[in-house]
């Protein structure tokens, strides 16, 4: 059973990333925050998991590929 979830991240610039996380039941949902700017491949990671969550319409913009899972609300 293949348990690694997606997760893709954009620089919308050097101190602002998008992250998008797929979920535990096929669902997903995409994140926003700052960053230092200084490791986007680190600092994604924080965002993720600390950042404010992007609305449904903005995240299928930023993550197309993402759009046949269900929206995590």
């Amino acid at each position: 059973m293949n348990t690694q979830k997606r997760i893709r991240y954009i620089a919308l610039s050097n101190k602002v990333i998008a992250v998008a996380v797929e979920g535990e039941v096929g669902d997903w949902s995409a994140y926003i925050d700052a960053v230092k700017g200084n490791n986007h491949f680190e600092e994604f990671k924080c965002v993720a998991e600390n950042g404010s969550k992007l609305p449904k319409e903005v995240a299928e913009i930023l993550f197309p590929e993402f759009k046949m899972f269900k929206w995590r609300y």
